[in-house]
């Protein structure tokens, strides 16, 4: 920070955000203690307990060891794209003839601590998760505030997880740093981006294949409850909700956290250049922290009031309304006693206005989300009557409610971007984009109540199937169910914000490709009527439009590799169920299923998806970038950004519905269990269960990969416009890569011709 001119406020300021940072770190340290202490049952409990932490940990460690040298080769890269052009003035005013080394080993060193982060708050957040289910199965014996407030708060240390670290990370680089820290921060943007990517994909293609699988042979074909003992894939469905909800989420939310601060710093640059107020890059890290420090607040806030308090739901929102209230009137102060005009020192009241609408815009998605999903409400009444008439009408309706859900989401999230517009009116175009920028750090301001809301589904989730592995007394069962119904909106709802936060991001960091890519346009020469920034992303021209129809095209590609690769692995594993099935020892419980099978095959298919669809997000930009030029690279973001946030609220909504709708028959309605309308609710949340929790938010790190390796690839496509031999000869070995990856991605693995050998030899057994 010495080579910055900060007031002796701005310097106690940074400090401070720094240590709330580390405050969020020491809230999760205490609550894993607190966590730790409380007993975790029955030995039968621990024994399936057992099973699933020695499945989840396993197959995280498979996936690391995956990815491990497609890291290694994106840190090279990354480190040699400094090179090809020149560093920026503050870079070179900063480290002199240093700067290209220092810049190179800040963005490769930066993308390390992103993956590290974002891989760190999964896998310890994911364990955390696995210790709380036992321990909330445990407390639900006892009442239902304990049980909420294990399950709560087990959450809670992956969202103050991610508070912390992500909040660390950006405020330490910007600290070593200073105005050059934007080359690093992308770097730490993009590996959490790509991690959270990595653990989105193959956590999604693990649990929904389990759950697929074990749903439609266990419940549809032999009439059991959901986590009966007998089912070979129960244990890989418990599992799956582990590395799938918990650990995929975490990281998700945790790099449109690192994003959002990436864009705001980058953008506050570009104001700083203008202004030379500091205050547009100190301002949003204020923000952030006192967003740390309000979810301290309110999370500890959700517990049970008393005897007669068992809405878990009413605690859920007690907090996160508190978490708001703190937020808000933390941003008041800082506002009044930082964001001051130059010369006249006059309140500037914008940043504060637009911060205000990214908290009401995070409320109003909670809203819809919640309308859209909760049993409480007509579209989820309305799939739960379709069931009826079968399993087509179920899957009718839950689509039309999907598709409504979209488009009320992508209408208020471009009412809060023209609310941007209208507090920034008469300023330049990048004061807009530093307001929308801002409206994404105040919709993440909660980002922890958030995370523990996402959490807490899948923990009350595998404690509900604990307690029905082992037979558990009613009582704490329909206390687990309870809980376990309330999971499933919570993550209906941080799934929608995921999905609005992430399009907030792509917009701020296209906003920053255009400033970015104008700004060497204008060290290079290039006349200001000709500027990107001046010009903008013209549709009426025909580059442009053919990048927009690709981008815009990407989005369906990805889901549909995503969803076959689900419907391949749950082909698996409904064979190996099917198999076990027929072992009469099994099924009348003289014998326990091999368990281990079904995880080892929800492990093998996921981990095949990983580096194909990986190389999709971060080839198809680049070629597009040197191939068509910085403004079709642009219209290309356009696309991907709208297609991604209608099929993602699409995908997320639809399944949410299905999935509630189903738990509204289980519980009693239209003939409960075992009817006919149960049956066509399960093939209606089977179809649902790959959109919402593989597909669709696989679409959000998809997004933000897409636009930062757009980013980190801008100066170079308008430093060097000319195409030559080898760039073409490159951008077809690009070609040849994207289109390898798509043929793998369809093809079957060795597993499925394993099942399909295994079934043929049954079938010759027969005859």
């Amino acid at each position: 920070m010495v080579h910055m001119k900060l007031t002796p406020f701005e310097v106690i300021a940074i400090w401070s955000v720094l240590g709330i940072a580390v405050l969020g770190l020491l809230y999760a340290v205490f609550l894993m203690r607190q966590i730790s202490g409380e007993d975790k049952g029955t030995k039968e409990m621990q024994e399936v307990w057992g099973h699933i932490k020695l499945g989840a940990n396993t197959y995280l460690r498979q996936q690391l060891r995956t990815i491990a040298l497609f890291l290694i080769v994106l840190i090279a890269a990354l480190f040699a794209s400094v090179w090809i052009v020149q560093p920026s003035p503050e870079a070179t005013e900063m480290f002199g003839k240093a700067a290209r080394m220092w810049v190179a080993f800040g963005r490769a060193g930066a993308f390390l601590l992103g993956a590290t982060f974002s891989a760190s708050v999964g896998f310890i957040g994911m364990n955390m998760a696995v210790e709380g289910n036992v321990r909330v199965a445990s407390a639900s014996r006892r009442s239902f505030g304990e049980a909420l407030r294990i399950g709560y708060r087990s959450g809670t240390i992956t969202g103050m997880l991610t508070d912390g670290l992500g909040l660390f990370g950006g405020t330490a680089i910007f600290m070593i740093f200073g105005l050059a820290a934007p080359d690093a921060l992308l770097g730490f943007g993009f590996g959490g981006t790509l991690l959270a990517l990595f653990m989105r994909v193959g956590g999604g293609i693990f649990t929904k294949a389990a759950d697929v699988g074990a749903d439609l042979v266990g419940k549809v074909e032999a009439g059991l409850e959901e986590d009966d003992p007998r089912n070979a894939a129960v244990i890989a469905d418990l599992v799956g909700d582990n590395v799938g909800d918990c650990a995929g989420m975490a990281a998700d939310i945790f790099e449109s956290y690192e994003v959002t601060i990436v864009s705001a710093l980058i953008l506050g640059l570009a104001l700083v250049r203008a202004t030379g107020q500091l205050q547009w890059i100190v301002f949003p890290l204020m923000v952030r922290a006192i967003g740390v420090f309000s979810s301290i607040i309110g999370t500890y806030f959700v517990r049970s009031l008393g005897e007669g308090d068992t809405d878990a739901m009413v605690a859920i929102n007690r907090g996160f309304y508190t978490s708001a209230g703190v937020s808000i009137l933390g941003f008041l102060t800082v506002t009044v006693a930082y964001m001051r005009t130059p010369g006249t020192h006059n309140i500037d009241w914008a940043p504060f206005l637009t911060t205000l609408t990214g908290i009401i815009l995070a409320l109003l998605i909670d809203e819809v989300t919640k309308y859209f999903t909760d049993t409480h409400y007509a579209p989820v009444k309305e799939i739960a009557r379709s069931t009826q008439f079968g399993p087509a009408t179920t899957i009718l309706s839950g689509m039309a409610s999907g598709y409504e859900s979209s488009a009320w989401g992508v209408l208020i999230i471009a009412l809060a971007m023209l609310a941007s517009v209208l507090i920034y009116a008469g300023h330049s175009a990048t004061f807009i984009l530093y307001g929308i920028a801002m409206t994404g750090i105040g919709m993440l301001t909660l980002t922890g109540n958030n995370v523990s809301m996402d959490s807490f589904g899948p923990i009350v989730d595998n404690a509900n199937g604990i307690g029905e592995v082992v037979g558990m007394e009613d009582s704490a069962r329909q206390i687990m169910a309870d809980l376990d119904s309330v999971g499933n909106t919570t993550k209906a709802i941080t799934k929608g914000v995921a999905i609005a936060s992430a399009v907030i991001a792509a917009v701020s960091l296209f906003g920053s490709f255009i400033t970015d890519s104008s700004y060497v346009q204008v060290q290079l020469g290039v006349p200001k009527e000709q500027l990107l920034s001046t010009l903008g992303i013209n549709l009426a021209n025909p580059m442009v439009f053919i990048g927009l129809l690709i981008g815009g095209s990407l989005p369906i590609l990805f889901g549909s590799l995503m969803i076959r690769a689900v419907n391949r692995a749950a082909s698996l594993i409904i064979s190996e169920v099917r198999r076990q099935f027929r072992d009469k020892d099994i099924w009348e419980r003289r014998k326990t299923p091999d368990y281990a099978r079904a995880v080892h095959i929800s492990t093998v298919a996921s981990q095949k998806e990983l580096l194909p669809l990986a190389t999709i997000a971060i080839l198809a930009p680049i070629l597009i970038g040197f191939s068509l030029k910085a403004e079709a690279l642009g219209g290309f973001l356009g696309g991907v950004i709208l297609s991604g946030q209608l099929l993602a609220v699409y995908m997320a909504n639809a399944g949410g519905a299905w999935d509630n709708a189903k738990k509204t028959i289980e519980d009693g309605l239209y003939g409960g269990k075992h009817s006919e309308p149960h049956k066509a609710s399960v093939v209606g949340d089977t179809v649902g269960d790959p959109l919402k929790d593989t597909a669709g938010p696989a679409l959000n790190p998809m997004i933000k990969v897409m636009n930062l390796v757009s980013l980190i690839i801008a100066p170079i496509i308008v430093a060097h416009p000319h195409n030559g031999v080898v760039t073409w000869i490159f951008m077809l070995v690009l070609l040849a890569l994207i289109v390898w990856a798509v043929a793998v991605s369809k093809r079957g693995t060795d597993l499925y011709k394993e099942v399909e050998v295994s079934q043929a030899i049954t079938a010759a057994g027969k005859q």
